[in-house]
């Protein structure tokens, strides 16, 4: 009997696909996320208000915003995808749902992956579609706010990847935002320079296909490379929990 069960039940278990399990993943977090609407509004308004404060506190000329917009604009968005890592495994580790993620047949980096796509559909995307808005505001042009669009939606997935390997490193730890912060802004400045570049060839009128094509290659890199260090981390983290 025994045997005949494990017979029974192993293509129901191997009907368990990678793809499949890709997307329950995506969907759940979505699902979790919708559920504590707290934590997901909470980078936006820090978005909204870092942009809107910026110019009462320094400078309100349109000179100078025009040409400090899509510095602010970027390091707001920084800050902000920031503020939401601490969340991308934190309520999955403590109700014991990452243990089980671990032990799946499926590849973790795979699932490690959609995870951190979710997080860039809630936090990452939400961003880029504030980001014209926004842009008015600082009295940035048509062709830079649409470049800025451009390097948002290229560089925040980036922002999401790099940040996934540090908040799996910190998971469990005290004081994990403090050094989760340490640990990924200086991997965020190549990010921040190049997106800010690229806006301000734009605005310039210089040629910005160098800028995209190096930002297309830091999220490359990050999308192969990314996944099996977080994957790595999430191992090493709850080993040591």
């Amino acid at each position: 009997m025994p045997s005949e069960a494990r017979v029974r039940l192993r293509p129901a278990h191997e009907a368990i696909g990678v793809l499949p399990a890709m997307k329950a993943v995506f969907l759940r977090d979505l699902k979790t996320a919708f559920r504590q609407r707290q934590d997901l509004l909470n980078p936006l308004l820090f978005f909204v208000m870092v942009v809107s404060l910026f110019p009462l506190g320094v400078s309100p000329e349109v000179a100078f915003l025009r040409q400090a917009g899509s510095g602010i604009l970027w390091v707001a968005a920084l800050l902000s995808v920031l503020l939401s890592l601490d969340h991308l495994f934190r309520h999955d580790f403590d109700d014991g749902t990452l243990e089980q993620l671990v032990l799946q047949p499926q590849p973790l980096f795979l699932l490690v992956l959609a995870k951190t796509l979710a997080h860039w559909v809630l936090t990452g995307l939400p961003l880029v579609l504030l980001a014209p808005l926004l842009g008015v505001m600082v009295h940035l042009d048509g062709n830079s706010i649409a470049v800025l669009c451009l390097t948002l939606l290229i560089g925040t997935p980036v922002l999401s990847l790099i940040g996934a390997i540090g908040a799996a490193l910190t998971l469990g730890l005290r004081s994990a935002g403090v050094l989760l912060s340490l640990l990924i802004i200086p991997l965020y400045i190549p990010v921040l320079i190049f997106g800010t570049g690229t806006v301000a060839a734009a605005a310039d009128g210089a040629p910005v296909a160098g800028y995209m094509a190096l930002l297309g290659a830091f999220l490359v890199l990050a999308l192969t490379l990314a996944p099996f260090a977080s994957a790595a981390a999430l191992r090493i983290s709850l080993s040591n929990s």
